[in-house]
């Protein structure tokens, strides 16, 4: 079906300013790679164009073909009236310059774990290249384990997921960055597939949204898997079991750092007695925190 204002537009430019008021008017709510409108709609043009994705300005008024325009309104309008994140119209994801394959098998992937791996946990660890054995818990698609295996280039790295669809979409990341070597996959419930080992470093971003949250969460969100983000009346479920069990996977000097969005009330209600370090992050400083082998339940 022929959208009806497709003989309206002739150029990119035409295209991206529809898009950003479509995108305004819908009121829909982003943070799925884009915070904004305008991000979103040029992140969507250049894409369904195949134009490079960091340089829209030399292609804003190159004139477009009959077929060009009406292949980007229809996907405009499918993230506008159907909220589906962008991530799951184009099939990626991007995290620190690294490419990710992704679909509704699988949450968009948007860890500001990444940020820390890119300094390799410094100053807690305090050689990333003396590292020898990460583990990823309720991994998705695989992408911090990917990204751990950039920072810790010598180390083995097991990634762990309750989710066999899930776990599809990470063996094709996995294999995508040629990384098939260095990580294992797992499926299970947390510790509970692992080889009997310790790890220098466990890295997690589980499911830690509470329940009143869930509730309200916007429609982009209820596209991905809920067993993905659901962690229970106050969010905490899935991180109580991961602190519970963690001393057990942990070398003496290894560390434990969990991702929960924001949570820090509840995590601080539920783990007041442990000695939290929390990291600094683009998005603040009570988004991931860490705890020191030493200092975990035993």
């Amino acid at each position: 079906m022929t959208h009806p204002l497709s003989t309206t537009f002739s150029t990119v430019r035409d295209l991206l300013r529809y898009g950003v008021t479509r995108f305004s008017s819908a009121q829909l709510s982003f943070g799925h790679g884009s915070s904004n409108a305008y991000d979103e709609a040029a992140y969507l043009v250049l894409h369904t164009l195949h134009l490079p994705l960091d340089l829209l300005d030399p292609f804003l008024d190159a004139r477009l073909a009959p077929e060009e325009i009406e292949k980007v309104l229809g996907v405009i309008e499918r993230r506008a009236n159907d909220r589906v994140p962008a991530a799951y119209i184009t099939q990626e994801a991007w995290m620190h310059g690294l490419r990710f394959y992704v679909d509704e098998r699988v949450i968009v992937p948007r860890s500001f774990i990444g940020e820390l791996l890119a300094d390799g946990l410094q100053p807690y660890v305090e050689d990333p290249e003396q590292v020898g054995a990460v583990l990823e818990l309720c991994t998705g698609s695989a992408s911090l384990a990917i990204l751990a295996a950039h920072a810790f280039p010598n180390a083995d790295i097991d990634a762990v997921d309750l989710s066999a669809p899930a776990l599809e979409v990470a063996k094709r990341n996995v294999h995508e960055h040629d990384l098939d070597d260095q990580i294992s996959l797992f499926e299970g419930d947390l510790y509970a597939p692992l080889p009997e080992r310790r790890y220098d470093v466990i890295i997690t971003n589980p499911p830690y949204v509470n329940a009143d949250s869930m509730a309200a969460l916007p429609p982009e969100y209820r596209h991905e898997p809920e067993m993905a983000l659901a962690g229970g009346t106050d969010g905490m479920d899935i991180v109580r079991r991961i602190i519970k069990d963690a001393r057990n996977w942990l070398t003496d000097d290894g560390v434990l750092v969990v991702e929960i969005g924001n949570e820090r009330e509840n995590v601080e209600a539920a783990f007041g007695g442990l000695d939290l370090v929390w990291l600094s992050t683009s998005a603040g400083d009570d988004q991931v925190f860490l705890i020191q082998a030493r200092d975990l339940p035993v």
